[in-house]
């Protein structure tokens, strides 16, 4: 039950990570080391444990033998039901954010593969972990054991409802989204403790880290994501479903921000944690970073108030000094291809000494992601390929559905390419 949607994909097209198709265990250790460097620290997670513990567990062990080979490349990997595990930095991100200590007794909701549970192992005392697919329980339960992850508990069961008998916990993770925190899990949690969850409606989550003071429950959103949903009871009361008859992009114009900072998350629980080494924290009064709503995974992209906006006061920026960078924001829609054909995306852009990435076929542009009802990936298509430097201007693109399609993820950005980026004004229509 993990993210489906940190496909960095952007991406496996790139290579980004591109020895992970060796298959001796030699040739994994090394992917995963490399993955850890670049797709994970140079992304900014800093906490020294947690990265020890991206470099130790095994991922290729928690899929499938066909996608062993792409175990250590930044993205989600299905692993049956229509469940996924999450990419390497989406769970090294979450573990950072749920500030692990040796003594934790952490409850998970979601167990997938085992591999979040199997990272957190090394860092905590003990993992309890739900999993609403009985199978994908037998089956983590078995991985997990077999790898002597002894301090981690596996239950089949809705972890809407936690796991009362071993309560309470000091920290929670869900790997999965609900609307609105479940009240059950809030019960569980001891007074102090930390929960980090995805909220929100189906493609409009902000990652948020919980804290329980008495009977409150603070809230500090960290970004937008996306998540598959929590189902159960948690489905059963959710009041805002998705219309995949008439898929829609929101926040195009980037109009609609969230004051955001990996520092000040961590500013959240400093009242406990020290500082990562190499990090500094906000200070009073300093500038904080916009994020635009609903846009998940920005990657070298950021909002731009100085960018001569066409549309309002905002435009999203990407911008990478190297061939072969990701540089790229995202968002979910869902889509039913038995009845959308096509899609057209409308676009102002604007380019500063643009260049593709020829040999890994990194183009600017416009990424779509089709995917299946058992949340496999269909076909993807990338359109663009803009070069130079020129002024705002107008473009217009259409892009097949595959009649299986029932999600999708829709990609802006440089993909690998260098050059500056400006994309403001992003509108899409369905065709019939």
């Amino acid at each position: 039950m993990q993210s489906w949607l940190k496909i960095g994909l952007v991406v496996s097209f790139l290579s980004a990570v591109g020895s992970a198709f060796a298959q001796s265990e030699k040739d994994l250790t090394e992917a995963r080391y490399r993955m850890t460097a670049l797709e994970i620290e140079e992304a900014g997670v800093r906490n020294p444990d947690v990265l020890e513990a991206m470099r130790t567990t095994p991922r290729h062990k928690f899929v499938s033998n066909k996608l062993r080979p792409k175990a250590y490349l930044e993205t989600a990997l299905p692993i049956g039901y229509g469940q996924t595990i999450s990419s390497p930095f989406v769970v090294a991100s979450m573990t950072e954010a749920l500030d692990p200590q040796p003594d934790d007794r952490v409850l998970e909701i979601g167990t997938g593969s085992g591999y979040q549970a199997a990272v957190l192992a090394s860092l905590v005392k003990e993992v309890y972990s739900i999993e609403i697919v009985e199978p994908l329980a037998r089956q983590a339960q078995k991985t997990l054991r077999s790898l002597k992850y002894n301090n981690v508990h596996v239950k089949a069961g809705d972890g809407y409802l936690g796991w009362e008998e071993a309560a309470p916990f000091d920290k929670i993770i869900v790997t999965c989204s609900p609307e609105s925190p479940p009240p059950r899990l809030v019960e569980q949690l001891r007074d102090g403790g930390l929960m980090v969850v995805p909220m929100g409606e189906r493609y409009a989550q902000n990652l948020c880290i919980l804290r329980k003071e008495g009977d409150k429950l603070v809230t500090q959103p960290i970004r937008p994501i996306l998540f598959v949903p929590m189902t159960g009871l948690a489905e059963e009361r959710r009041r805002v479903l998705p219309d995949p008859d008439n898929p829609q992009l929101l926040n195009g114009d980037f109009e609609e921000v969230m004051e955001g900072k990996r520092t000040r998350a961590e500013k959240f629980v400093a009242d406990r944690v020290e500082t990562s080494p190499g990090e500094t924290p906000m200070e009073d009064g300093e500038e904080p970073e916009l994020i635009p709503t609903v846009w998940c995974y920005l990657r070298q992209a950021q909002i731009d108030p100085d960018g001569d906006a066409p549309s309002g006061d905002y435009c999203l920026r990407f911008s990478s000094h190297e061939l072969g960078n990701p540089s790229h924001a995202s968002q979910g829609f869902g889509i039913n291809g038995k009845k959308v054909v096509g899609l057209n995306i409308r676009m102002r852009i604007r380019g500063e000494g643009l260049y593709p990435d020829v040999r890994r076929k990194g183009l600017p542009g416009v990424y779509v992601l089709f995917i299946d009802d058992e949340r496999a990936t269909i076909r993807s298509s990338i359109v663009g390929g803009w070069r130079g430097t020129f002024d705002w201007r107008d473009v217009s693109v259409n892009i097949k559905v595959p009649e299986s399609a029932r999600e999708a993820c829709i990609y802006f950005g440089l993909h690998g390419a260098k050059g500056t980026l400006w994309i403001d004004d992003i509108r899409m229509k369905a065709i019939y």
